[in-house]
């Protein structure tokens, strides 16, 4: 017995092997290092190649340098403010109580002097107040409301929110317009460090989802597809703190009105809140919106000096409807354009439109509100920067573009409204710059010409183009006719024979 006992402890022995110098004693630093590496974890091994896994952790730096280049919420330096002068009837942004934060980013986009509105609304809103403003698209509304919102929440900082909350709901008709709110919002909020965020139909639900799953504090979106996310659990808007109602008018033209209701139920009850709603007229069902969603509003009107700016030339010709194309070729081969928008009332006739172009070798686009969003930003895109000059655009879009430069607008058929007009108009001569309105009147047109000059406030007067302006010379390239897929007496379809088949019946 005791020699099993003894031959089983030399065995145990030998395993480990004599304690000579190459087997570290258990007394040394070496074998500290032995026993702390046979405690180390094994790395996983890949089933398929058989190779180990090494997992990358990088260290507590490289952790916070990955964390500061991914975080949408961390603010770049803030720059010295610059004393701006005193201008006799203007204000200066430093005279209002404004966060130093969002006053460098309005020093960075080289603003000094607030605009009409922005003068109007900003004491008001910054004090807390509901606002009603009446203006119109290029006066400065969009940044009265962010700059409002960034100076509230940069005073009043949350911790410990809920994913898929926003501190500020902005909505917008179109994708366009929310788009461009959002750009503003992160070039006026620079120096916030604010998680901003915009959603529109048309665009995968993945990329806007995941970003939902953390705290947001500017939300930009249109009515359908806010809806969408709160009716998925995605967005809570019960923690709303701020609500901005942009184009009202317009989300009453498209109908949107019941989906913005279904949108402000689900918000802090009025007077728990802040509302501001824009709007470009202030008709009674307008005032009807107005007296339920806000409290105590103080109303802010800025009616422009003239429909028109100044710097818009507006020409209209008498035409007929076969003439349009005719006199529309002839300005684009005949004047400087840079960038010409021209819309159509049909979206059917404004595809025929580019497809005409397009055979005159004129690089144009067609943007109405069914192209999928993808194509439509990279259409605006190469618009912008002049790779596409030309655009043929429907009623829906001419809120929607903000391109500067833009130097013709060709009104190919008179609007419906008088409103539309000068919608389609004001897309030109922007920011300083001069712009050229050309407007085709047909027999259709004429009946609504009244309205337009009612609108302006002055008579229009309809020039003839001469006959060399109305010469159509042949197209340079053929038109492509689709291919008729007719069904035969074979019951097949396409250019088959039937070779005495007889035809299928159908159940």
């Amino acid at each position: 017995m005791i020699n099993r006992i003894k031959k089983k402890i030399r065995n145990l022995f030998g395993l480990f092997g004599p304690l000579t110098e190459k087997s570290p004693s258990v007394l040394s630093a070496k074998a500290h290092d032995a026993v702390a590496s046979s405690h180390k974890r094994k790395d996983k091994q890949d089933i398929r190649s058989g190779e180990k896994k090494t997992k990358y952790r990088p260290n507590d730096k490289t952790r916070k340098a990955m964390h500061r280049q991914t975080s949408p919420q961390a603010p770049k330096k803030i720059p010295a403010l610059k004393e701006v002068p005193l201008e006799e009837g203007k204000m200066r942004f430093s005279e209002l109580d404004i966060s130093t934060e969002v006053l460098c980013g309005i020093q960075e986009l080289e603003f000094k002097y607030c605009t009409a509105i922005q003068q109007k609304c900003l004491p008001y809103s910054l004090a807390g107040r509901d606002v009603t403003g009446k203006a119109q698209t290029g006066t400065g509304k969009t940044a009265a409301f962010l700059i409002t919102a960034f100076t509230k929440m940069l005073r009043n900082p949350l911790t410990g929110r809920k994913p898929g909350t926003c501190r500020t709901l902005i909505m917008a008709p179109t994708r366009e317009l929310a788009i461009q709110i959002h750009k503003d919002a992160e070039e006026l909020g620079r120096f916030c460090g604010f998680n901003n965020l915009v959603v529109f139909g048309g665009m995968g639900h993945k990329e806007q989802r995941d970003r939902l799953s953390k705290p947001i504090d500017i939300l930009v979106g249109t009515p359908g597809r806010i809806i969408d996310y709160s009716r998925s659990g995605n967005l809570r808007l019960s923690e709303t703190e701020i609500l901005v109602i942009d184009e009202a008018d317009r989300m009453l033209d498209m109908g949107f009105i019941p989906d913005v209701k279904r949108i402000v139920s689900q918000l802090p009850p009025t007077g728990q809140r802040q509302t501001m709603f824009f709007s470009a007229t202030l008709t009674s069902d307008i005032l009807r919106l107005v007296k339920t969603w806000l409290q105590d509003p103080v109303t802010v009107e800025i009616e422009p000096e003239r429909a028109v700016a100044d710097l818009i030339s507006q020409k209209f010709y008498a035409v007929a409807e076969k003439e349009k194309f005719s006199l529309l070729l002839w300005i684009l081969q005949h004047s400087e354009v840079k960038r010409m928008l021209i819309f159509g009332n049909r979206k059917d006739k404004n595809q025929r439109l580019a497809n005409r172009l397009l055979r005159y070798r004129i690089n144009c686009e067609i943007l109405s509100g069914d192209i999928p969003q993808n194509r439509r930003m990279k259409i605006l895109e190469k618009f912008r920067t002049g790779e596409i000059p030309v655009i043929v655009a429907s009623d829906v879009a001419a809120r929607g573009i903000h391109v500067e430069s833009i130097s013709h607008v060709v009104n190919y058929d008179i609007p419906d409204k008088a409103e539309d007009y000068i919608h389609r108009v004001g897309r030109t001569g922007r920011a300083g710059e001069a712009g050229i309105s050309i407007s085709f009147v047909c027999e259709y047109g004429a009946y609504i010409l009244p309205d337009v000059e009612k609108l302006l406030g002055y008579q229009i007067e309809c020039a003839h183009p001469d006959e060399n302006m109305l010469h159509l010379p042949p197209p340079l390239e053929a038109e492509k006719i689709p291919r008729q897929h007719h069904r035969t007496e074979s019951g097949r379809r396409g250019h088959y024979e039937s070779r005495g088949r007889r035809p299928q019946r159908r159940n």
